[in-house]
Parts: structure tokens; sequence; C-alpha cells
């Protein structure tokens, strides 16, 4: 008899058409992504009525699962309009709505009965009779409030039969549940309906009522001072204790990221989870998983509120830490022929180069640019962002496998911010 393992579903956040092809390249189960109104980021770039439809399609197409965010607290104004966006939802048959609002959740219910309903973690659920009454309303699972333990998540995950979705990857919002008013009063952009300007990311200082024209940093590195920014969630050392947890679903954030954060954060943590179900026993965390993760455009990592640890939900003061990040090159759109690969240009590259191609399995492969030509087929030293080249590689790789330049940018260079504003991720 054959013994089925209900295996960690593994969630990426899907910003675009891109991004949802991204997530799914490099091993995502289900992908995250909103209409055009309605969601929590409006910058995202999002999905028309018929983008989305196309979007669910290439996902069941793949076995990957589609949920929708609807999760903003709506106004009266708003009601027939998303009225009729939940009708039109029900056409084209995503997986699950994802809503925080009870009243959009009423209509939802109404509506489209046949689709799911994932609670946001918007509504700030911290226990297990809140999850318990949500349940009574039909709520399939709840994305739990970020400020709880491991081990009341575990009480919650094994003392109901709702499936339990938790954040391990990704921003964290210095606010309660990413409930936030600030960016509302300094900027008129109101974070709860999806126009948060991030002003927790500004640097501030304090200016004394008597001596306006002097200013005093709270704290200060060589680029200035941070009195809100939190820390980056980073779980990939903590998947044994996730899984055995009773966790249903691994939440990376990030909607509004790039597609190189998105490719290495959704292959190291496809990859993690692989391994501990193959072989439990013999399970531990991968050196360079964890050397990837440090590559990316991040504050610094901690664990968040899972472990109870102080310093992990102190504000990241420091934005120089140690280490180097990749420079982003470009994606393989198709293979052309023998190690020759159509790319579609995103950072400068040239003849010559030594760059690193991230694939699906394994480590990053180190290969070398012999050549290349232009759309008219002439030879070239050297493409420019937004054009499409044939490149030739010592390899053959496949679509959607992403380029980067071999040599990074250290963390620590002179005047030189960590995510330098000259170098595009995708947008």
């Amino acid at each position: 008899m054959t013994t089925t393992i209900n295996k960690i579903e593994l969630l990426a956040p899907a910003g675009n058409r891109e991004k949802l092809e991204i997530a799914i390249h490099y091993g995502a189960d289900a992908v995250y992504l909103a209409g055009k109104d309605f969601s929590l980021r409006n910058f995202s770039g999002n999905f028309t009525p018929g983008e989305m439809e196309d979007a669910i399609s290439f996902a069941h197409n793949r076995g990957v699962k589609v949920f929708v965010a609807c999760n903003i607290y709506s106004r009266n104004d708003e009601q027939i309009a998303i009225s009729e966006y939940l009708e039109s939802l029900g056409r084209i048959n995503p997986d699950a709505l994802i809503v925080a609002d009870p009243g959009i959740l009423s209509m939802a219910r109404t509506i489209i009965p046949h689709i799911d309903i994932h609670l946001s973690t918007q509504s700030n659920t911290t226990n297990i009779n809140t999850c318990l009454f949500w349940e009574k309303f039909g709520v399939k699972r709840v994305n739990l409030a970020r400020e709880l333990p491991l081990s009341d998540i575990r009480q919650i995950a094994t003392g109901t039969s709702l499936e339990i979705e938790t954040f391990i990857h990704g921003a964290m919002c210095i606010s309660y549940s990413g409930r936030c008013l600030l960016s509302s009063f300094l900027t008129d952009r109101d974070s709860n309906r999806g126009q948060c300007s991030h002003p927790c990311r500004w640097k501030y200082a304090v200016i004394e009522e008597q001596r306006p024209a002097d200013s005093h940093p709270f704290m200060e590195d060589e680029r200035g001072s941070y009195i809100f920014n939190s820390k980056d969630l980073c779980m990939i050392g903590h998947i044994p204790e996730l899984i055995s947890s009773g966790i249903t679903s691994l939440k990376i954030e990030g909607r509004m990221k790039g597609i190189n954060y998105l490719a290495s954060v959704v292959k190291v943590y496809r990859e993690a989870i692989d391994d501990y179900y193959h072989s439990p026993d013999t399970y531990v965390t991968r050196p360079e998983w964890l050397e990837e993760l440090s590559r990316i455009n991040s504050r610094e990592y901690c664990t968040g509120f899972y472990f109870g640890h102080p310093d992990d939900t102190r504000p990241n003061y420091r934005d120089d830490r140690p280490g180097t990040i990749h420079r982003f090159v470009g994606k393989i759109l198709e293979n052309t022929g023998p190690c020759q690969m159509r790319v579609d240009v995103r950072n400068r590259i040239r003849v010559g180069d030594d760059v690193e191609i991230l694939s699906r399995k394994g480590p990053a492969v180190k290969d070398k640019v012999h050549s290349m030509r232009d759309k008219k087929g002439q030879t070239t030293d050297c493409a420019q962002p937004n054009t499409q080249v044939i490149v030739t590689l010592s390899g053959d790789y496949d679509s959607d496998d992403l380029i980067r330049h071999a040599t990074e940018i250290s963390y620590a260079d002179p005047g030189r911010s960590r995510a330098p504003k000259h170098h595009r991720d995708s947008e």
C-alpha cells in the first residue's frame, strides 16, 4: 500500500505575468496575485481580467494553484464594483480568494461559493479561537499574524482543521501585521488601500523646536539614519521545524520585488523543501542556499517572531551588511541552437564577460559569453538594457533561466548602495 504525503506548499508572489512565469519555472506550488484594484500592492503591475484568466490557465496547465488577493478594507462606494469583480472571478475560477474585510468575505460566500476563501494576514489572526470563528464563516485557510511565535502557530495548526499559512521570507512591516498609517499621514497614500509609499524606509532626524536649522540623526551609518526599518525575514535554516509544526503553506513576500529576487528565493526554498522530504533524517541546510540568499538585495536577515529572539524584531539600523550582490544580466527566452540562447537583456553585457546561469536545479553554473548577435544578425561586442541578443555560451540552458555576472558588487564599495540604482532587476 502506498502512503501519500501531503507535502507542504511553497507559495510565491506574482506581481505580473513575467513574475508568475519565473515563480513557476523555479518551483512554486502556488502563486498569489491580484487584479488592478482591491489589493494591497497597487504598484506591482497586477493583472487585467483578461490577463488574469490567461495567467490562471497558464498556471493550472502546469499544476500550479493561483490565489487572488482582494484584501483591502473596502468603503461604501466600492461595494457594487467589488460585487462585479467577484462575479468576474467566479467565471475564471482561481483556486482561492484572499480577503481581510468581513464584508467582502460575506459577499464572496454568496457570489462565488465555489471558490475557497483564504484570510489575509491583515486580519491579525493571533489565536486558535479566532481561527475557529473564521472557520464557521467558511474560511478554509488563515495566513496568521506575523507576530506569532512558532509554538503558537503549532498549537493553532494542530488544534483546527483550517489550513495554516505563514510568511517565511521577505520584507517585514514595522507596524502590526502591516496595519500602518504612517504613509497616509506623510504622503496621503493609504498603505491599507494598496498605496504604501514605504516611509519606514526613509532617513530621519530629530529637530529641536528652538533650533530648527539643526537636525540630529537618531543613529546613522555612512548612508543615513534609520529608525523604522525592520530586518528581513529568512527561515531557510528552519525548514524541519516549519514542516513539523503542521503549517500547510510557506509564503514568500514580494509582489513588488524583481525576478532576480524571486528566482533565487523560490529556487532555494524549493530545493530545501524537496531535500527534507527526500531524506528528513539526514537533512541539513546547505551552505550554498545561505550563500544564494545572501547575494540578493535585502536588509539584514532574521527569524522574525518565530523564536522570540529580541534582536530579530529590533529595527535594522545597519544597511551595510558585508558581502556581495548579484549583477542581474537578463533572462533566457529560448535556446536557438547548440550553446546559443536568445536573451532579454536587463543590464549591460559584453563579449568575454564571465557569467553564471541560475537554473532550476543545483548551484548556479559559471559560464562565459563567447559571442553575441543583435536582432539583425550582426555581431556585436556589447548589448544594452531593453534589447534582445543571441548569446553564445559554453553550455545549453532552459527558457526562463536567469543570467548574472559572475563578478559581483561588494556591499562595502565606497558610496554604493546595496541596491545600485543603475542596475535593473525586472522592471
